[in-house]
């Protein structure tokens, strides 16, 4: 208890020095912090999606669809389970801000295909009853205030015209990644109105094709038979698994990934060389003491003993603060950004990141302090006195 007493004095002896070295460390460890948070939020959808499932999209570009009468072939192959399809809607409700994805859908197929988007039974038999109603989730929900038979209008953008939907149901996520920042909707309703509004040429057609295999070690297989389906047709098809196909917008932007994993890693090496130059110069200016206590009797290895503790405690004090804040911080990044990532949480691996950071950046600066505290010699350290 008095050894850590004295480390705690000695660490505001120079209060002002230490509060800021504090502050930057803090700062380090929660952008630190953050910044793991963003990159691993980008790689969520990738990661909540499933080896089980397969993707089917036009080979040109997902921009382009493909005809509705595919499915009834890919569901006569060998080793597909459960078929559904959905397609991109894009339409911006009130603002452009307010974006967040919707899409067109076989309601029944869809949702067995996806079992871990949870709806109790009247939600479910109101949604798949009312070809204009569709169903949002709980947190696209929260953000924008919706609530069961609220009427929405959405502006369409790829679909001319102004949409309206009827909120049938609100569903949950099964786990904690589960992304509950969309909207489902008829795409019976869709194409029909299509057809009506003659505002397409691409009636009776989908964006994509979900299929479910029941053993994912075919899903290779059963992607190149979906494909071969389609060659030399005027549509040709590529088929990956959910996976391959989330990582496939990632890749988009893996420069801007890596970049945010470089910064995040200079900006800890930066505080690492702050914390190494405050803690020289204490070492420096506490030269006669460390001279005092070797001339007492105390060790050169207790000396540079208290030189690496005062060190560690001021990082685990900065590391513990920036960790704390860390979640607050993150609701309110999360907020800010909307319906920018499906999942938006301070996991415990990134909290343990944070602490090591801290713990790494309080060894490093105390390196060349100590190596100076454990081999200053007695004479000369009192002779400045």
């Amino acid at each position: 208890m008095l050894i850590f007493k004295l480390l705690f004095l000695n660490i505001w002896r120079n209060r002002m020095r230490s509060l800021l070295t504090f502050i930057g460390l803090l700062v380090a460890v929660l952008a630190f912090g953050l910044l793991s948070t963003v990159v691993k939020a980008w790689y969520a959808g990738a990661e909540a999606a499933s080896e089980a499932r397969l993707i089917t999209r036009s080979s040109i570009s997902l921009i382009f669809p493909l005809p509705l009468n595919y499915g009834e072939r890919i569901r006569g192959i060998d080793g597909v389970e459960r078929m559904t399809y959905s397609r991109w809607f894009g339409g911006v409700y009130k603002d452009t801000r307010n974006f967040f994805p919707q899409f067109g859908v076989d309601p029944p197929s869809y949702f067995e295909i996806y079992p871990e988007y949870m709806l109790s039974d009247e939600e479910r038999a109101a949604f798949y009853r009312d070809r204009r109603s569709a169903v949002v989730g709980r947190r696209l929900a929260n953000e924008h205030g919706f609530k069961v038979g609220d009427l929405i209008t959405l502006k369409g953008q790829i679909f001319p015209g102004q949409w309206e939907f009827l909120i049938a149901g609100i569903y949950d996520g099964k786990e904690e990644k589960t992304d509950t920042g969309k909207m489902y909707f008829h795409w019976v309703y869709l194409n029909e109105e299509v057809k009506k509004r003659n505002i397409s040429r691409d009636a009776n057609s989908v964006g994509v094709f979900i299929t479910s295999v029941p053993d994912p070690s075919r899903a290779a297989e059963v992607g190149m038979a979906i494909d071969a389906l389609f060659t030399n047709s005027p549509k040709e098809t590529l088929t990956e698994t959910e996976q391959a196909f989330q990582l496939g917008f990632v890749a988009m932007t893996e420069a801007i990934v890596v970049a945010i994993r470089a910064v995040s890693f200079v900006v800890i090496l930066i505080i690492m060389a702050v914390m190494a130059n405050t803690m020289s110069m204490t070492a420096r200016e506490r030269t006669p003491e460390y001279a005092t206590l070797k001339a007492l009797g105390f060790s050169p290895r207790f000396v540079a003993g208290l030189v690496l503790a005062e060190s560690m405690l001021l990082a685990v004090l900065g590391g513990l603060t920036a960790m704390a804040l860390t979640f607050p911080v993150a609701m309110v990044f999360q907020g800010l950004t909307g319906n920018m990532f499906r999942h938006f949480a301070v996991s415990f691996d990134t909290s343990l990141m944070q602490l090591g950071a801290a713990l790494a950046t309080g060894l490093v600066a105390a390196v060349f302090p100590c190596i100076r505290a454990y081999r200053i010699r007695i004479v000369e350290g009192l002779r400045a006195i």
